[in-house]
């Protein structure tokens, strides 16, 4: 059974009490600062500055990187287009770049889990250098979601990011367990819906994440596990979506529509829609679900059932 999730509050702090003091963010001396500055240099890049962040005191190192010696973390989603010629844009109007980019040294190479669409502007304009924040934590590739605010994912972007991490994660950090990712991860929903959008990239999985956000929860199990897991979860889900389809094409043959027509079929074969509880069990509502699919009676739904129920829009993928 799924454990009850129980909400924080946040605690109040007094002003100016957390973190470092002006003077206190210099950084005086680290050694693993000046050995990644050298490594910066070799790589053909120039170190500017190093300094503690003044919130948790980290060492982050301000760097000119070569543009041609970043990439993207692999597991991230793919760049908008739009979104890059708007960056490009920008840059030339101003005639400056200022929002530098995070990352990562990688091997003999640099990852960004946090600046993809402002590396991509900056190639096509032909820059020859990226200014980074320089961060000698590898871990914080795994922070994308977080970290990303240079362009907010969707459902779809969210879901496929985050089971890429689990497999990388699964091979790199195969002996922890799934739930030791809860901040990496953001929500169990999303490894599940990534699964299936990897086997099913034009699934509505907008229709399916209200449910899944209520019966799933992180698992106790070590990453290779989860992962299988997850992609066992995810075919019992599609199984499920096929059922749907079926019946919004009964439902178009007989003249409905609506662009909610989806979401309506299952939000009405959902055995918990009314369900008050906070745990549920995965197989047995899906399995519940699925058997609901299989009696639906199209005969019964008129169009201003499928009106009355639309709401708002579902999340786009």
């Amino acid at each position: 059974m799924a454990k009850k999730r129980t909400v924080k509050r946040r605690r109040k702090t007094a002003p100016k009490s957390v973190g470092l003091a002006p003077a206190e963010v210099r950084l005086e001396h680290d050694d693993a600062a000046a050995d990644l500055a050298r490594k910066v240099s070799a790589d053909g890049g120039t170190v500017l500055t190093a300094y503690r962040e003044p919130f948790g005191g980290t060492t982050v190192l301000l760097a000119a990187l070569p543009v041609d010696r970043v990439e993207p973390t692999p597991f991230q989603r793919d760049p908008s287009e739009p979104h890059v010629k708007r960056l490009m844009n920008v840059i030339e109007t101003l005639g400056r770049f200022l929002d530098p980019i995070i990352a990562i040294r990688q091997g003999d190479a640099y990852w960004t889990p946090n600046g993809n669409h402002r590396l991509q502007a900056l190639r096509k304009l032909g820059a020859k250098t990226v200014i980074a924040l320089l961060v000698p934590d590898p871990d914080v590739a795994f922070k994308i979601l977080a970290l990303n605010t240079e362009k907010a994912h969707n459902l779809k972007e969210k879901s496929l990011e985050t089971i890429r991490m689990a497999r990388a994660l699964a091979e790199s950090a195969g002996a922890r367990r799934e739930r030791e990712f809860v901040f990496e991860f953001d929500q169990p929903a999303f490894l599940t819906l990534g699964a299936a959008y990897e086997q099913r990239p034009r699934l509505s999985g907008g229709a399916y994440h209200p449910l899944l956000r209520r019966i799933e929860d992180f698992l106790d199990e070590r990453m290779p596990r989860a992962l299988a897991e997850r992609e066992r979860r995810a075919t019992k889900l599609l199984a499920i979506d096929d059922d749907v389809t079926k019946i919004v094409q009964k439902l178009k043959t007989k003249g409905l529509t609506s662009p909610y027509l989806r979401p309506f079929v299952v939000a009405r074969i959902n055995p918990i829609r009314f369900s008050t509880s906070t745990e549920f069990e995965f197989d047995d509502v899906l399995d519940r679900m699925k058997k609901s699919a299989g009696k639906f009676n199209i005969d019964k739904v008129r169009q201003e059932d499928v009106v009355r129920a639309g709401g708002g829009p579902v999340e786009e993928d």
